[in-house]
């Protein structure tokens, strides 16, 4: 054991994603063997300004591996925004004699963690969740298996009211400037048209796909699109006020509503939108995500425990291993573009 860590925190920040319980349930029972208390930090950096902390135990974790969500809450809060708050944060971390701190998050909790560490000198351990699989240094986050199975499974219910009505049927799914939930779900489903933020579309070429379809005798099509995915330059047939609101608004999305109606102008041919939305984040996680969080739960705490402050424990090929919490949030991490390929192969 090593004799100067008696005492951690775990918090979890930003959306919730299937599998982050896994983690915090890994955690504690990898801590126990340790004889190390583990604090659970409520409602993600917010815990720490309002020193809102649970002990977390056995009992506490108990049956949480299947459930979604997150048992100890989450937000969106910036502990970095103001002075004040950091005095905060820094009280509550010597009220309840934390010695380390692991934090599960996405993209923007896991680049505070980083510049906490950095700036502010606190011992912190990242996670990766995120549906959206877009961080650096590991192949996989938390959740994104599992929103790729909900969105295999919206298309395979699709394609039956699709074929019925010989309508086109878009499916508007999450990844904020990433491909991957479009491009794997596609895969999975079996869509006709993938649509994702690495390659702006022309609608000129989706239209002629769906009217080769039609003309061939298949008069129904799927199309998966990514809520950031942008149309090409060339033919931008978005108004400023529908580019404001899609990319820049409050909530990301909304490109799926308009594709559908202009694709029924230009072909003729009915279309209709789904925007899945948050059931992609929310539900059970699968086996895989069960997993994956678990071995990183576990690999996190032996992190604390060796001192590899200012790293995230990450998957790379089947090995676990860890990489530093810069390199994970340096730069969205675009889907591989071979998955594009393989996509695009039952494109037609």
């Amino acid at each position: 054991m090593n004799n100067r860590i008696r005492k951690t925190g775990i918090m979890t920040g930003g959306g919730d994603c299937p599998g982050i319980n896994a983690v915090i349930r890994a955690v504690v029972r990898r801590a126990r063997l340790d004889g190390v208390t583990v604090m659970g930090v409520k409602n993600g950096w917010l815990g720490l300004i309002e020193n809102n902390l649970e002990l977390l135990t056995r009992q506490t974790i108990s049956g949480v591996l299947p459930r979604g969500g997150t048992i100890i809450g989450t937000s969106r809060t910036d502990p970095l925004s103001d002075p004040e708050r950091l005095q905060m944060i820094r009280d509550t971390w010597n009220r309840n004699s934390l010695d380390a701190l692991i934090v599960v998050g996405g993209e923007g909790t896991l680049t505070a963690a980083s510049r906490m560490f950095r700036e502010q000198g606190y011992p912190i351990v990242g996670v990766p969740k995120t549906i959206d699989n877009d961080l650096g240094g590991t192949d996989y986050t938390i959740g994104m298996d599992s929103a790729v199975s909900v969105v295999a499974e919206a298309i395979d219910r699709l394609h039956s009211t699709a074929e019925s009505h010989h309508r086109v049927m878009v499916v508007e799914v999450m990844g904020r400037h990433s491909g991957w939930i479009a491009t794997l779900g596609a895969i999975a489903g079996g869509s006709d048209v993938v649509l994702v933020p690495e390659a702006p579309f022309r609608l000129s070429e989706v239209c002629d796909v769906l009217t080769l379809r039609r003309n061939s005798g298949r008069l129904f099509s799927i199309i998966v699109v990514s809520e950031d995915a942008r149309p090409h330059p060339d033919e931008d047939f978005l108004t400023q006020e529908q580019r404001q609101a899609i990319y820049h608004g409050e909530r990301l999305g909304g490109i799926g509503p308009i594709l559908a109606a202009k694709i029924e102008e230009v072909t003729g041919i009915d279309a209709r939108a789904t925007i899945l939305g948050y059931m992609q984040r929310g539900g059970s996680p699968t086996a895989f995500d069960r997993i994956l969080a678990t071995r990183l739960g576990i690999k996190a705490f032996e992190m604390v425990l060796a001192e590899e402050f200012g790293r995230m424990a990450a998957i790379r090929g089947l090995n676990v291993t860890s990489v530093p919490l810069e390199e994970a949030v340096a730069q969205p991490r675009p889907v591989d573009p071979e998955l594009i390929r393989v996509a695009r192969v039952f494109e037609g």
